[in-house]
């Protein structure tokens, strides 16, 4: 049996054919140029603010929500720096925009619109981030404020000049890391967003594998400790790709081909492929958005201990079985959101039914629709499961040790996930490099 031509051409890989893909080296040059700058804006410190007062705060609070959202931020929120929201804002403002255009007949018919519609929609999109990251800036610059160490206040100059500038700073910062994001997705390689979020992860990765051996090398963390975060480490890396990888494979028949005069017409053959997780990393990041954003708020903010807010405060903080419980059903839900907005069923099934394909057994129509949706909520509840099990086992698992949240399974996931993503787009700009190749090959021998 020959192998088709992708097959072929992937099999020819080599470092010749890298070199010759130009276009490729210039949005990979391009996407580090734009990660370059990016982590030069995590050290842009915001206005009148007492750094000494701000770590104090960071290092009591690594453990908790903070921890989580410097992680993400790649420790800007850690130095308070203009990066603070991060993309944050954009990701809580599409998730929004697109719960609205799941109930709005308006938006609905505007998304069917094509680019046109889809242009209008990233435009509401962005007027939500503006009014997010206003909020939220507001909301720290007040936190921050309130927040007291022992060299005084981390707030050198508080008042309302402070709040405004704070506030413009994030608003400004994350306004800046969106645009990036954008020039990432258009003219570099990978997900301008999911590669942004991974290079803060990535980026304290290092200091985090020190911070763990040293604390080995106390007897803070004795060498079996280390050991099982090693093969904890593995197994769920390697899980992760396994479940990432998974698919179920519907079969599709394609109309009979006709052959040479006297020769039997032939029918061809294909399937429909159906990620067992089909959302990716957006129904995690989401849900630590969703959560995240009260939390935050109140975090900053003085709480009395005995209050009811304080009370609300403690069981749903990080680790805790509120938290967990909210956390998986967020996932869960997003997880069949996102895949009910990305895959329709209906519209795939017309197009079946348009060009003469169908899937064996069943009839063309309302019944293939009916049949791929029920395909879709069955993979779509595994993958959610596997998606609550990464995410907030190890997780648990590590904070009975005090671990950073670099080693956790959100963490690991989103890098594992935007690799592989990064991946597959690395390689189709190779194959389509091999074809430009070959035919430039066969208009030369065909002149000759």
């Amino acid at each position: 049996m020959m192998a088709s031509p992708i097959e072929q051409l992937a099999k020819n890989f080599s470092l010749s054919s890298f070199k010759r893909a130009k276009d490729l080296k210039k949005r990979i040059w391009f996407t580090l140029f734009i990660l370059i700058i990016y982590r030069l804006g995590t050290y842009i410190p915001l206005p009148s603010i007492n750094p000494a007062v701000v770590s104090e705060f960071t290092r009591s609070h690594a453990g908790g929500l903070f921890g989580i959202l410097d992680m993400f931020s790649g420790g800007a929120i850690g130095r308070m720096t203009v990066f603070s929201l991060n993309i944050m804002p954009y990701i809580s403002a599409s998730i929004i925009v697109q719960l609205l255009t799941a109930m709005s007949p308006q938006l609905t018919a505007l998304k069917k619109e094509g680019e046109a519609g889809r242009r209008k929609i990233n435009q509401y999109t962005r007027y939500g981030t503006v009014a997010l990251a206003m909020m939220q800036g507001y909301g720290i610059a007040v936190g921050l404020e309130r927040m007291m160490g022992h060299s005084g206040s981390a707030v050198l100059d508080p008042g309302m000049l402070f709040r405004f500038t704070t506030m413009t700073s994030l608003t400004g910062g994350t306004l800046f890391i969106m645009w990036l994001g954008e020039q990432i997705s258009s003219r570099g390689i990978g997900n301008g967003s999911s590669i942004i979020i991974y290079s803060g992860i990535v980026a304290n990765l290092p200091a985090a594998l020190f911070n763990t051996f040293a604390m080995g090398k106390q007897g803070a963390l004795s060498i079996t400790a280390l050991i099982g975060l090693l093969v904890m480490v593995i197994a769920v890396i390697a899980f992760i790709v396994f479940m990432e990888k998974a698919n179920r494979k519907i079969p599709i028949q394609y109309p009979k081909r006709m052959t040479m005069v006297g020769m039997p017409a032939q029918q061809q053959g294909s399937h429909l492929p159906l990620k067992l997780n089909s959302a990716g990393v957006i129904p995690p990041i989401f849900a630590s958005s969703v959560l995240l954003l009260p939390m935050t708020i109140a975090g900053f903010m003085t709480v009395d201990p005995n209050s009811i807010l304080g009370h609300i405060s403690r069981i749903f903080a990080h680790g805790q079985p509120i938290y967990i419980i909210s956390f998986c059903a967020a996932i869960i839900f997003f997880a069949y959101f996102y895949t009910a907005i990305m895959f329709a069923p209906e519209e795939t099934a017309d197009n079946l039914k348009k060009s003469g394909s169908y899937i064996p057994g069943i009839r063309p129509g309302a019944a293939t629709a009916d049949y791929i949706d029920n395909m879709l909520t069955k993979l779509t509840a595994i993958g959610s499961l596997y998606l609550c099990a990464i995410c907030v086992l190890p997780e648990v698992l590590l904070s009975q040790v005090s671990l950073p949240f670099y080693f956790g399974g959100t963490s690991l996931l989103i890098v594992v996930n935007v690799s592989i993503d990064t991946v597959s787009q690395f390689q189709s700009h190779l194959i389509a490099t091999q074809y430009e190749g070959l035919f430039r090959r066969g208009r030369t021998k065909g002149l000759i």
